[in-house]
């Protein structure tokens, strides 16, 4: 069925929130317009702007309590988690245009990288009822859409946020310098110490971790146009992936890059004693011998104890352009 009941090639308007984050990083004033023209001209749409934390989530939520049929989201990947968070457990359907660095959710679900190819690709979404019910990660009552990462990983993802500037111009190379100035000054590449446990479906430990990513779908990321691959069974309609590295010497780092960096390639033909991965879970618990910080879709969220992640089946309604779904 179509978003509004509509069979192609009918005019049927549905009611859409355009949600613009107005410091995106790849979004100019004239692209706006355009798609919001684009928008107008067969549905009813309103345009709210958001550039402070929490605002999208709470603009999306209230849009999706008032009958707003569809929030589409030209933001980066902060954004539009704050907006899934929004519409998440309505009727309201999700949409993604590409708006930040990476876009990393709109990229994996099949969205063009030009916003205006995007917004023809999520109109016909529209129009030929391309929506799907998606899963999403859940943990501290904040929903993820791609991806949970502990440890190293979200200390990466702090070390950026400390420069938004450098992080809208710089993108992809920011991320590399962070990640080896972290890796090399700023965190403990001697003892690995985050557990895992899985208690559903099946019980399962992962120990002495210096990384543990809970991954919803597959890439983890990209970096240029190649994909970054760490759990390729993750979908929006199975569980949770749990992903956890054990080394951070030199030799097994260069293997695991060699491994996620090659043609469609993954962790999967890596050292065991290395890297270890649990696929389909629905429930993860993950300790630290002290505290230890944790980042959603990229937004870093500070240091915890423990952290109890679970994966909940279809709680958002997602538009997904037709060539991929």
């Amino acid at each position: 069925m179509a978003l509004a009941g509509s069979r192609r090639g009918e005019t049927c308007a549905v009611r859409v929130l355009l949600l613009v984050n107005d410091s995106a990083s790849s979004t100019t004033a004239r692209t706006r317009v355009l798609i919001h023209t684009a928008l107008s001209e067969r549905h009813d749409t309103e345009v709210a702007f958001t550039n402070r934390r929490g605002h999208a989530a709470r603009l999306a939520r209230g849009a999706a309590t008032t009958g707003t049929d569809a929030v589409v989201v030209l933001g980066g990947d902060g954004t539009l988690n704050e907006a899934a968070n929004g519409v998440a457990g309505t009727d309201c359907v999700l949409a993604a245009l590409p708006g930040g660095s990476t876009n990393v959710f709109a990229r994996t679900i099949g969205t063009p990288d030009d916003p205006l190819a995007a917004t023809d690709a999520v109109l016909d979404a529209f129009e030929i009822g391309s929506i799907t019910s998606a899963g999403l990660g859940r943990t501290s009552g904040r929903y993820f859409l791609f991806h949970c990462g502990m440890g190293l990983d979200a200390a990466i993802v702090e070390q950026v946020e400390r420069h938004p500037t450098l992080k809208r111009y710089l993108g992809h190379p920011l991320f590399l310098l962070a990640g080896i100035d972290t890796l090399l000054r700023r965190y403990d590449r001697r003892t690995g110490t985050l557990s895992v446990r899985t208690t559903a479906p099946t019980t399962a430990t992962i120990d002495g971790c210096f990384v543990v990513v809970a991954a919803n779908t597959d890439p983890y990321t990209f970096l240029g146009s190649r994909p970054v691959r760490i759990a390729p069974a993750a979908t929006l309609r199975t569980g949770l992936s749990v992903v956890g590295l054990r080394s951070l010497r030199f030799a097994d780092a260069l293997d695991v890059l060699s491994a996620v960096f090659r043609a469609n390639g993954s962790l999967s033909d890596t050292d065991p004693s290395v890297v270890q991965r649990i696929d389909d879970v629905r429930d993860v618990t993950v300790t630290g011998m002290h505290p230890f910080g944790h980042q959603l879709d990229g937004d870093h969220l500070g240091a915890v104890d423990e952290l109890q992640l679970e994966w909940v089946p279809d709680v958002l309604r997602l538009a997904i352009p037709a060539a991929s779904g």
